[in-house]
């Protein structure tokens, strides 16, 4: 009986801790009660590894340097850091990778930094999923502030494969972490951001919320995440997904009558040769042949001046003809006189 009692509390104890571990009682930071409340009820997924050769569908994607930065201290088990480079992979398959198209490095961190591979190094899925295959942890520290400056002034740069300033590429960094710096990371994430990086923070487990805010993007809402374990890190690829692959405004319904062009997150109308654009930016006329405009003299000013030139000419003329019949009357008049 003693047996039997101590195998059902036993099974209690058990069932109690899968129940506390699921909804992680110790509390979580209002930044990330969106990401939790999306994480607390869904189910454990399936044990997965990862499959290079494996591609899944991918979204229309806005061209990217994009540069993960990812924690793998002492804290970060092997096989969560297996879970780790799933999530890499799966986020590649979500991107549109190419040298015209995203770009992708990864900064591996603990005491040391490590860049695994440049934004040049591999330009399409499959390679680039090999080489996330060979990452390995490096074990020991949690040097994020070291990391992001790495990354900064290393990985984000022309020689290692980052586009020009003058092509407005995105330059985006992804954080994953489970634990708290051991250095700063307030300044140098500030000067990262500075420089055009849009950093988002991944915390993972014991994961340092404030810390999170220091190195994150705003607005914070958008930028900062959790995930109570590395076994649920997989379903953040959905939320990144809607981050950063761009929706195609056009092909979702447009009102231009001829043709639409995607801008960015907007559009913009155009019409086909032979049409304008009317005013509503939407619709086109069919564009109208030049015609010869005469231009008329609507008050006669012209045939006025012409007409007071001419008559003051005649007068001038009859003047002068007056004055000469004038002085020969004269004349005979003198010459009379002396008769």
């Amino acid at each position: 009986m003693k047996s039997l009692f101590w195998s059902l509390f036993y099974c209690a104890s058990l069932l109690l801790s899968d129940v506390l571990a699921t909804y992680h009682l110790s509390g979580v930071d209002p930044v990330s009660a969106q990401s939790f409340a999306q994480t607390r009820n869904i189910a454990r997924p399936p044990h997965r590894t990862l499959n290079p050769a494996k591609t899944d569908s991918q979204c229309r994607s806005r061209p990217l340097d994009l540069v993960f930065i990812i924690d793998s201290s002492r804290s970060v088990r092997p096989g969560e850091f297996e879970k780790v480079k799933i999530f890499l992979a799966d986020m590649v398959d979500t991107l549109d990778v190419g040298p015209d198209a995203t770009r992708v490095a990864v900064v591996n961190y603990a005491s040391t930094v490590k860049i695994e591979f440049l934004l040049k190094d591999h330009l399409n899925k499959p390679d680039m999923k090999q080489a996330i295959t060979r990452i390995e942890p490096l074990a020991a520290g949690t040097m994020t502030g070291l990391a992001i400056k790495t990354a900064m002034n290393e990985a984000f740069t022309e020689q290692s494969g980052a586009r020009p300033r003058s092509r407005n590429i995105s330059k985006v960094a992804i954080i994953v972490t489970d634990g708290r710096p051991q250095d700063q990371v307030e300044e140098v994430s500030a000067t990262a951001r500075a420089s055009g990086i849009e950093i988002y923070a991944v915390g993972v487990d014991r994961a340092d919320m404030r810390s999170l805010q220091l190195m994150a993007s705003i607005p914070l809402d958008d930028h900062v995440f959790y995930v109570e374990t590395y076994g649920v890190i997989e379903k953040l690829t959905s939320k990144f997904r809607e981050t950063l692959c761009g929706l195609d405004p056009c092909a979702m319904g447009h009102e231009c009558e001829h043709v639409c062009v995607n801008s960015n997150a907007s559009y913009y109308c155009k019409c086909r040769n032979g049409y304008i654009l009317n005013a509503d930016k939407k619709t086109c006329s069919l564009k109208q042949a030049k015609v010869e405009v005469v231009v008329v003299d609507p008050c006669k000013c012209e045939a006025r001046l012409a007409f007071q030139k001419q008559t003051q000419t005649a007068i001038q003329q009859l003047t002068a003809r007056l004055a000469d019949v004038t002085g020969r009357v004269e004349q005979l008049e003198n010459m009379v006189g002396r008769v």
